[in-house]
């Protein structure tokens, strides 16, 4: 895959790089983010961090808390330093325990909102995912009932609009069409 080798050669410009992968829901960040994983983890140590750990819930998923927890985790691993995350529990609605993730040679960040724009001249990469919203939604629901119809209505609003704040897809480096 051509995507790769590109995405191998941004990282041996930076000395701690960090990938990052946003688009709107069902776009397929997380399977790209677990293909790169697979194709680099043979040259280097990879840490992926999911959005949908680090969300404060559905109403506070894009927040200012979002970006703060982004930037910590990005000074954490330029610095070579581990970096302690609370991952959010969807069924419990609330953070776990603190844990501490280990260095890595690549972060890489994947889901709405990672693109956030404080960080984006830190990224080795920014990969952004096009995906028409109606099919984006259609997926969604597939993979996770249609008893989240109605939330993914809100969140394709929430998420145009975080996306249009932080000019995410027209700063990327790449853009993909799923």
């Amino acid at each position: 895959m051509e995507l790769i080798a590109a995405l191998a050669d941004l990282c041996k410009e930076k000395s701690r790089p960090v990938i990052a992968i946003d688009g709107p829901a069902g776009a397929g960040k997380t399977t790209l983010a677990h293909e790169i994983f697979l194709a680099l983890s043979n040259k280097m140590s990879l840490q992926v961090i999911h959005m949908d750990d680090l969300y404060d819930g559905w109403d506070n998923a894009l927040s200012k808390d979002l970006s703060t927890i982004l930037q910590y985790l990005v000074s954490q691993h330029e610095a070579k330093s581990p970096a302690k995350i609370q991952r959010y529990n969807w069924e419990s609605s609330s953070f776990g325990e603190s844990e501490e993730l280990p260095v890595s040679d690549l972060l890489i960040l994947e889901g709405v909102g990672c693109g956030d724009k404080e960080l984006q001249d830190r990224f080795a990469a920014l990969i952004w995912m096009e995906i028409d919203p109606t099919d984006g939604l259609k997926r969604v629901i597939d993979r996770d009932g249609a008893q989240m119809h109605e939330r993914m209505q809100k969140w394709l609003g929430t998420q145009a609009e975080y996306f249009l704040q932080h000019s995410t897809r027209e700063k990327a480096d790449f853009i993909l069409t799923t």
